[in-house]
Protein backbone atom coordinates (compact mmCIF):
# COMPACT_ATOMS: atom_id res chain seq x y z
CA UNK A 1 0.00 0.00 0.00
CA UNK A 2 1.63 3.50 -1.20
CA UNK A 3 0.52 6.20 1.33
CA UNK A 4 1.53 10.16 0.84
CA UNK A 5 4.72 10.62 2.60
CA UNK A 6 3.52 14.17 4.18
CA UNK A 7 0.61 12.30 5.32
CA UNK A 8 2.39 10.36 8.00
CA UNK A 9 4.52 13.24 9.55
CA UNK A 10 3.74 13.02 13.15
CA UNK A 11 2.38 16.38 14.38
CA UNK A 12 5.28 17.37 17.43
CA UNK A 13 3.45 17.06 20.72
CA UNK A 14 4.71 20.74 21.64
CA UNK A 15 2.52 21.91 18.75
CA UNK A 16 -0.25 19.64 20.24
CA UNK A 17 -0.20 21.21 23.24
CA UNK A 18 0.05 25.01 21.61
CA UNK A 19 -3.14 24.54 19.93
CA UNK A 20 -4.87 22.93 22.65
CA UNK A 21 -4.13 26.08 24.84
CA UNK A 22 -4.70 28.77 22.22
CA UNK A 23 -7.06 31.40 22.98
CA UNK A 24 -9.43 30.29 20.37
CA UNK A 25 -9.59 26.58 21.28
CA UNK A 26 -12.49 25.27 23.07
CA UNK A 27 -9.19 22.51 24.71
CA UNK A 28 -10.08 19.28 25.80
CA UNK A 29 -14.01 18.29 25.87
CA UNK A 30 -15.57 14.94 26.85
CA UNK A 31 -18.60 13.30 24.76
CA UNK A 32 -21.67 12.41 26.75
CA UNK A 33 -24.08 9.48 25.64
CA UNK A 34 -28.06 10.27 26.09
CA UNK A 35 -30.17 7.40 26.13
CA UNK A 36 -33.89 7.54 24.96
CA UNK A 37 -36.30 5.01 26.37
CA UNK A 38 -39.18 6.32 24.18
CA UNK A 39 -39.62 4.49 20.98
CA UNK A 40 -38.98 6.14 17.98
CA UNK A 41 -41.33 5.92 14.87
CA UNK A 42 -38.88 5.97 11.63
CA UNK A 43 -40.47 7.29 8.30
CA UNK A 44 -39.86 3.55 6.79
CA UNK A 45 -42.41 2.48 9.31
CA UNK A 46 -39.99 0.61 11.39
CA UNK A 47 -39.71 1.42 14.97
CA UNK A 48 -35.98 1.54 16.66
CA UNK A 49 -37.79 0.66 20.68
CA UNK A 50 -34.46 3.03 22.49
CA UNK A 51 -31.30 4.48 21.18
CA UNK A 52 -28.60 6.31 22.66
CA UNK A 53 -26.81 9.95 20.99
CA UNK A 54 -23.46 10.90 21.38
CA UNK A 55 -22.93 14.59 21.98
CA UNK A 56 -20.56 16.95 22.61
CA UNK A 57 -21.23 20.49 23.85
CA UNK A 58 -19.04 24.42 23.67
CA UNK A 59 -20.05 27.07 25.79
CA UNK A 60 -22.26 27.73 28.18
CA UNK A 61 -25.71 27.99 27.98
CA UNK A 62 -27.43 31.24 29.36
CA UNK A 63 -30.06 31.36 32.24
CA UNK A 64 -32.33 31.61 29.47
CA UNK A 65 -31.63 28.61 27.82
CA UNK A 66 -32.21 30.78 24.16
CA UNK A 67 -28.12 30.47 23.12
CA UNK A 68 -27.79 27.20 21.73
CA UNK A 69 -26.94 26.41 18.53
CA UNK A 70 -27.11 22.80 16.91
CA UNK A 71 -24.04 21.76 14.35
CA UNK A 72 -25.39 18.82 12.04
CA UNK A 73 -23.00 16.71 10.53
CA UNK A 74 -22.55 15.48 7.24
CA UNK A 75 -21.80 12.23 5.87
CA UNK A 76 -18.90 10.91 7.64
CA UNK A 77 -18.84 13.87 10.55
CA UNK A 78 -20.02 12.86 14.15
CA UNK A 79 -20.07 14.64 17.62
CA UNK A 80 -16.29 15.15 17.45
CA UNK A 81 -16.45 18.93 16.14
CA UNK A 82 -14.21 21.20 17.84
CA UNK A 83 -11.90 20.97 20.20
CA UNK A 84 -9.52 18.10 21.52
CA UNK A 85 -10.21 14.33 22.96
CA UNK A 86 -7.30 14.14 24.98
CA UNK A 87 -3.79 15.88 24.50
CA UNK A 88 -1.92 13.08 22.70
CA UNK A 89 -4.42 14.13 20.20
CA UNK A 90 -3.17 14.91 16.55
CA UNK A 91 -6.05 16.91 15.43
CA UNK A 92 -8.69 18.60 17.04
CA UNK A 93 -12.92 17.82 15.76
CA UNK A 94 -13.65 17.93 12.13
CA UNK A 95 -15.18 21.92 12.35
CA UNK A 96 -12.37 23.21 14.90
CA UNK A 97 -11.99 26.52 12.23
CA UNK A 98 -15.34 27.35 13.04
CA UNK A 99 -16.11 26.93 16.85
CA UNK A 100 -14.42 28.68 19.34
CA UNK A 101 -13.91 31.61 21.52
CA UNK A 102 -14.12 34.59 18.71
CA UNK A 103 -14.15 32.27 15.50
CA UNK A 104 -17.60 32.41 13.66
CA UNK A 105 -19.63 30.02 15.88
CA UNK A 106 -18.19 32.19 18.76
CA UNK A 107 -18.57 29.83 22.54
CA UNK A 108 -18.09 32.95 24.25
CA UNK A 109 -21.87 33.42 23.13
CA UNK A 110 -23.21 30.67 22.25
CA UNK A 111 -23.84 26.79 23.46
CA UNK A 112 -22.88 24.66 20.79
CA UNK A 113 -24.30 21.26 20.63
CA UNK A 114 -22.79 18.59 18.36
CA UNK A 115 -24.05 15.17 17.54
CA UNK A 116 -23.33 11.82 16.08
CA UNK A 117 -26.87 10.47 14.16
CA UNK A 118 -28.45 7.64 14.42
CA UNK A 119 -27.29 4.69 12.74
CA UNK A 120 -23.36 6.42 12.63
CA UNK A 121 -20.83 4.85 14.21
CA UNK A 122 -19.07 6.98 16.25
CA UNK A 123 -21.36 6.02 19.73
CA UNK A 124 -24.80 6.61 18.48
CA UNK A 125 -26.91 3.72 17.81
CA UNK A 126 -26.64 2.17 14.29
CA UNK A 127 -25.33 -0.75 12.93
CA UNK A 128 -22.42 -1.48 15.51
CA UNK A 129 -24.72 -1.43 18.35
CA UNK A 130 -25.70 -4.37 20.10
CA UNK A 131 -29.62 -5.35 18.75
CA UNK A 132 -31.53 -6.30 22.20
CA UNK A 133 -33.51 -8.87 19.75
CA UNK A 134 -30.49 -11.05 19.15
CA UNK A 135 -27.64 -9.93 21.12
CA UNK A 136 -25.30 -9.87 18.46
CA UNK A 137 -24.84 -6.22 16.60
CA UNK A 138 -27.53 -5.19 14.12
CA UNK A 139 -25.31 -4.91 11.13
CA UNK A 140 -27.82 -4.87 8.30
CA UNK A 141 -30.92 -5.39 10.46
CA UNK A 142 -30.51 -1.63 11.46
CA UNK A 143 -33.43 -0.06 9.48
CA UNK A 144 -33.09 2.79 7.08
CA UNK A 145 -32.88 6.54 8.73
CA UNK A 146 -33.97 9.40 6.80
CA UNK A 147 -33.00 13.11 7.41
CA UNK A 148 -36.46 13.46 8.94
CA UNK A 149 -35.86 10.63 11.19
CA UNK A 150 -32.50 12.52 12.31
CA UNK A 151 -34.15 15.38 13.19
CA UNK A 152 -37.10 13.94 15.13
CA UNK A 153 -34.00 12.55 17.55
CA UNK A 154 -32.64 15.80 17.68
CA UNK A 155 -35.92 17.52 18.91
CA UNK A 156 -36.09 14.69 22.03
CA UNK A 157 -32.04 15.37 22.76
CA UNK A 158 -33.51 19.25 22.46
CA UNK A 159 -36.25 18.71 24.67
CA UNK A 160 -33.78 16.52 27.07
CA UNK A 161 -31.74 19.74 27.48
CA UNK A 162 -34.21 21.73 28.00
CA UNK A 163 -33.87 24.31 25.06
CA UNK A 164 -37.36 25.70 23.83
CA UNK A 165 -35.64 27.17 20.33
CA UNK A 166 -32.80 27.02 18.93
CA UNK A 167 -30.64 29.90 18.59
CA UNK A 168 -29.24 28.84 15.08
CA UNK A 169 -28.94 25.28 13.52
CA UNK A 170 -26.08 24.85 10.91
CA UNK A 171 -25.01 22.50 8.62
CA UNK A 172 -23.00 21.78 5.58
CA UNK A 173 -23.68 19.00 2.75
CA UNK A 174 -26.05 16.40 4.44
CA UNK A 175 -25.88 18.68 7.58
CA UNK A 176 -27.79 21.19 5.19
CA UNK A 177 -30.45 18.84 5.05
CA UNK A 178 -30.76 18.40 8.11
CA UNK A 179 -30.87 22.36 8.54
CA UNK A 180 -34.01 22.65 5.79
CA UNK A 181 -35.72 20.00 7.45
CA UNK A 182 -35.57 21.44 10.80
CA UNK A 183 -37.31 24.39 9.35
CA UNK A 184 -39.73 22.95 7.70
CA UNK A 185 -40.92 20.28 10.57
CA UNK A 186 -40.54 22.62 13.69
CA UNK A 187 -40.46 26.01 12.15
CA UNK A 188 -41.01 27.01 16.07
CA UNK A 189 -38.11 25.55 17.35
CA UNK A 190 -35.38 27.59 14.83
CA UNK A 191 -34.85 30.97 14.94
CA UNK A 192 -31.71 31.21 12.67
CA UNK A 193 -30.96 28.67 9.66
CA UNK A 194 -27.31 28.21 7.95
CA UNK A 195 -27.56 25.94 5.27
CA UNK A 196 -24.16 25.77 3.76
CA UNK A 197 -22.89 23.34 0.25
CA UNK A 198 -26.10 22.19 0.30
CA UNK A 199 -29.46 21.59 -2.09
CA UNK A 200 -33.20 20.67 -1.79
CA UNK A 201 -32.65 17.30 -3.05
CA UNK A 202 -29.31 15.07 -4.86
CA UNK A 203 -29.53 15.34 -8.68
CA UNK A 204 -29.24 12.08 -10.72
CA UNK A 205 -25.63 11.96 -10.76
CA UNK A 206 -25.13 12.61 -7.05
CA UNK A 207 -27.36 9.54 -6.95
CA UNK A 208 -25.17 7.75 -9.24
CA UNK A 209 -22.25 8.51 -7.40
CA UNK A 210 -23.50 7.10 -3.96
CA UNK A 211 -24.79 3.94 -5.60
CA UNK A 212 -21.25 3.36 -7.16
CA UNK A 213 -19.70 3.59 -3.71
CA UNK A 214 -22.35 1.35 -2.13
CA UNK A 215 -22.01 -1.44 -4.40
CA UNK A 216 -18.37 -0.99 -3.95
CA UNK A 217 -18.53 -1.92 -0.30
CA UNK A 218 -21.63 -4.53 -1.11
CA UNK A 219 -19.71 -6.65 -3.67
CA UNK A 220 -16.57 -6.86 -1.38
CA UNK A 221 -16.03 -10.46 -0.41
CA UNK A 222 -15.74 -9.42 2.94
CA UNK A 223 -19.21 -7.89 3.03
CA UNK A 224 -20.71 -11.19 4.01
CA UNK A 225 -24.06 -9.90 3.00
CA UNK A 226 -23.85 -6.93 5.85
CA UNK A 227 -22.39 -9.42 8.61
CA UNK A 228 -18.84 -8.83 8.28
CA UNK A 229 -18.79 -8.02 12.35
CA UNK A 230 -20.28 -12.10 12.67
CA UNK A 231 -17.22 -13.20 10.22
CA UNK A 232 -14.98 -11.43 12.14
CA UNK A 233 -13.65 -8.88 8.97
CA UNK A 234 -15.18 -6.04 7.16
CA UNK A 235 -15.22 -5.20 3.50
CA UNK A 236 -12.19 -3.07 3.57
CA UNK A 237 -11.43 -2.83 -0.03
CA UNK A 238 -15.29 -1.99 -0.94
CA UNK A 239 -15.18 0.95 1.56
CA UNK A 240 -11.34 2.38 0.57
CA UNK A 241 -12.77 2.19 -2.95
CA UNK A 242 -16.17 3.93 -1.83
CA UNK A 243 -14.40 7.03 -0.11
CA UNK A 244 -11.85 7.00 -2.54
CA UNK A 245 -14.52 7.59 -5.21
CA UNK A 246 -16.27 10.22 -2.50
CA UNK A 247 -13.13 11.90 -1.88
CA UNK A 248 -12.55 12.40 -5.84
CA UNK A 249 -15.55 14.33 -5.94
CA UNK A 250 -15.49 16.68 -2.67
CA UNK A 251 -12.29 17.76 -4.53
CA UNK A 252 -11.73 20.28 -7.87
CA UNK A 253 -9.89 20.30 -10.56
CA UNK A 254 -8.21 23.42 -9.15
CA UNK A 255 -7.75 22.09 -5.86
CA UNK A 256 -6.17 18.47 -7.19
CA UNK A 257 -3.83 21.23 -9.13
CA UNK A 258 -2.72 23.07 -6.07
CA UNK A 259 -2.62 19.66 -4.00
CA UNK A 260 -0.91 17.51 -5.82
CA UNK A 261 1.78 20.24 -8.20
CA UNK A 262 4.62 21.69 -7.28
CA UNK A 263 5.35 24.25 -4.49
CA UNK A 264 3.72 28.06 -5.55
CA UNK A 265 0.08 29.31 -6.64
CA UNK A 266 -2.10 27.67 -8.61
CA UNK A 267 -1.78 30.46 -11.52
CA UNK A 268 1.69 29.63 -11.56
CA UNK A 269 1.20 25.72 -11.08
CA UNK A 270 -1.90 25.94 -14.30
CA UNK A 271 0.99 28.08 -16.63
CA UNK A 272 3.65 26.16 -16.48
CA UNK A 273 1.12 23.43 -17.11
CA UNK A 274 1.77 21.31 -13.67
CA UNK A 275 -1.81 19.91 -13.44
CA UNK A 276 -1.08 18.07 -10.25
CA UNK A 277 0.56 15.17 -12.32
CA UNK A 278 3.59 14.93 -9.73
CA UNK A 279 5.18 11.79 -9.87
CA UNK A 280 6.31 10.01 -6.22
CA UNK A 281 9.21 8.99 -6.86
CA UNK A 282 10.57 11.27 -9.89
CA UNK A 283 10.00 8.32 -12.55
CA UNK A 284 7.35 6.23 -14.16
CA UNK A 285 7.39 2.41 -13.30
CA UNK A 286 5.86 1.45 -16.46
CA UNK A 287 4.04 -0.78 -14.66
CA UNK A 288 0.40 -0.63 -12.22
CA UNK A 289 2.64 0.99 -9.60
CA UNK A 290 1.12 4.01 -7.96
CA UNK A 291 3.12 6.72 -9.82
CA UNK A 292 1.59 9.44 -9.15
CA UNK A 293 1.05 11.70 -6.06
CA UNK A 294 -2.94 12.45 -6.06
CA UNK A 295 -3.09 8.43 -6.50
CA UNK A 296 -0.88 7.98 -3.14
CA UNK A 297 -3.23 10.50 -1.27
CA UNK A 298 -6.42 8.88 -2.60
CA UNK A 299 -4.97 5.20 -0.91
CA UNK A 300 -4.12 7.22 2.26
CA UNK A 301 -7.43 8.25 2.06
CA UNK A 302 -9.12 5.13 1.55
CA UNK A 303 -7.09 2.96 4.06
CA UNK A 304 -7.79 5.88 7.05
CA UNK A 305 -11.41 6.17 6.23
CA UNK A 306 -11.68 2.12 6.01
CA UNK A 307 -10.13 1.93 9.18
CA UNK A 308 -12.27 4.48 11.37
CA UNK A 309 -16.17 4.08 9.70
CA UNK A 310 -18.15 0.93 9.34
CA UNK A 311 -19.76 0.02 6.25
CA UNK A 312 -23.18 -0.68 7.17
CA UNK A 313 -23.04 3.09 8.54
CA UNK A 314 -21.44 4.37 4.95
CA UNK A 315 -24.77 3.12 3.57
CA UNK A 316 -26.75 4.25 5.52
CA UNK A 317 -25.83 7.64 5.41
CA UNK A 318 -25.60 7.63 1.42
CA UNK A 319 -29.27 6.49 1.35
CA UNK A 320 -30.66 9.17 3.87
CA UNK A 321 -29.01 11.60 1.13
CA UNK A 322 -30.50 9.86 -1.60
CA UNK A 323 -33.89 9.96 0.07
CA UNK A 324 -34.33 13.34 1.18
CA UNK A 325 -36.87 15.39 -0.89
CA UNK A 326 -39.21 17.28 1.41
CA UNK A 327 -41.35 18.52 -1.43
CA UNK A 328 -42.94 15.63 -1.70
CA UNK A 329 -45.06 15.89 0.88
CA UNK A 330 -45.87 18.97 -0.34
CA UNK A 331 -47.33 18.34 -4.27
CA UNK A 332 -43.64 18.87 -4.76
CA UNK A 333 -43.81 22.79 -4.13
CA UNK A 334 -40.98 22.92 -1.65
CA UNK A 335 -41.88 26.56 -1.08
CA UNK A 336 -44.99 25.43 1.20
CA UNK A 337 -43.12 23.58 2.92
CA UNK A 338 -41.14 26.35 4.38
CA UNK A 339 -44.05 28.18 4.48
CA UNK A 340 -44.82 28.18 8.42
CA UNK A 341 -42.25 30.12 10.93
CA UNK A 342 -40.22 33.10 10.97
CA UNK A 343 -36.78 31.42 10.60
CA UNK A 344 -34.10 33.81 8.92
CA UNK A 345 -31.86 31.63 6.61
CA UNK A 346 -28.08 32.06 5.68
CA UNK A 347 -27.50 29.61 2.67
CA UNK A 348 -23.85 29.86 1.25
CA UNK A 349 -22.65 27.80 -2.02
CA UNK A 350 -18.69 27.34 -3.39
CA UNK A 351 -17.84 28.12 -6.91
CA UNK A 352 -16.02 25.35 -7.60
CA UNK A 353 -18.29 22.70 -5.81
CA UNK A 354 -19.58 20.73 -8.46
CA UNK A 355 -21.07 17.72 -6.32
CA UNK A 356 -23.73 20.73 -4.73
CA UNK A 357 -23.09 23.31 -7.23
CA UNK A 358 -24.57 27.24 -6.63
CA UNK A 359 -27.03 26.82 -8.73
CA UNK A 360 -28.61 24.47 -6.47
CA UNK A 361 -28.48 27.04 -3.80
CA UNK A 362 -29.49 29.10 -5.61
CA UNK A 363 -32.34 27.42 -6.16
CA UNK A 364 -33.00 27.09 -2.64
CA UNK A 365 -33.01 30.83 -2.27
CA UNK A 366 -35.94 31.19 -4.77
CA UNK A 367 -38.11 28.78 -3.30
CA UNK A 368 -37.56 30.49 0.56
CA UNK A 369 -38.36 34.03 -1.29
CA UNK A 370 -41.35 32.33 -2.75
CA UNK A 371 -42.02 31.33 0.83
CA UNK A 372 -41.89 34.52 2.69
CA UNK A 373 -38.60 33.78 4.28
CA UNK A 374 -35.76 36.62 5.13
CA UNK A 375 -32.96 35.02 3.19
CA UNK A 376 -29.50 36.09 2.67
CA UNK A 377 -27.07 34.68 0.18
CA UNK A 378 -23.11 34.49 -0.47
CA UNK A 379 -21.49 32.34 -3.12
CA UNK A 380 -17.80 32.18 -2.44
CA UNK A 381 -14.91 32.02 -4.99
CA UNK A 382 -13.00 29.19 -3.58
CA UNK A 383 -10.49 26.64 -5.23
CA UNK A 384 -11.13 23.18 -2.94
CA UNK A 385 -14.68 22.08 -4.22
CA UNK A 386 -17.34 20.73 -1.97
CA UNK A 387 -14.89 20.35 0.92
CA UNK A 388 -14.89 24.40 0.93
CA UNK A 389 -17.02 23.87 3.38
CA UNK A 390 -14.84 22.70 6.02
CA UNK A 391 -11.99 25.36 5.18
CA UNK A 392 -11.91 28.73 7.37
CA UNK A 393 -11.84 30.94 4.13
CA UNK A 394 -12.57 34.31 5.42
CA UNK A 395 -15.31 35.95 3.62
CA UNK A 396 -17.45 32.92 4.12
CA UNK A 397 -16.21 32.56 8.04
CA UNK A 398 -16.75 36.24 8.26
CA UNK A 399 -20.36 35.93 6.49
CA UNK A 400 -21.18 33.44 9.05
CA UNK A 401 -19.81 35.60 12.13
CA UNK A 402 -21.88 38.42 10.97
CA UNK A 403 -25.31 36.60 10.82
CA UNK A 404 -24.56 34.55 14.19
CA UNK A 405 -23.57 38.11 15.99
CA UNK A 406 -26.73 39.61 14.60
CA UNK A 407 -28.42 36.58 15.97
CA UNK A 408 -26.96 37.21 19.33
CA UNK A 409 -27.98 40.74 19.14
CA UNK A 410 -31.17 39.44 19.02
CA UNK A 411 -31.16 37.72 21.78
CA UNK A 412 -29.34 40.11 23.65
CA UNK A 413 -32.66 42.74 23.13
CA UNK A 414 -35.28 39.81 24.14
CA UNK A 415 -33.63 39.46 27.06
CA UNK A 416 -33.37 43.12 28.08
Amino acid sequence: MAIEPTQLKETPKSAIRSSIDAPDSVGIVTPHSYHFDEPLQLRSGKTLPSYDLMVETYGELNAARSNAILICHALSGDHHAAGYHSASDSKPGWWDSAIGPGKAIDTTKFFVVALNNLGGCAGSTGPTSINPETGKPYGPDFPVVTVRDWVKSQLRLMDRLGIQKWAAVIGGSLGGMQVQRWAISYPDRVANAVCIASAPKLSAQNIAFNEVARYSITSDPNFHAGRYLEHNTYPKHGLMLARMVGHITYLSDSAMRAKFGNAGSLLENTTRGNLGRDLRSGTLSFGLNVDFEVESYLHYQGERFSSNFDANSYLLMTKALDYFDPSVDYGNDLSKAFAEGDCKFLLVSFSTDWRFPPERSRELVETLLKAGREVTYLEVEADQGHDAFLMPIPRYSNAMRGFLDNAYKELVTDAS
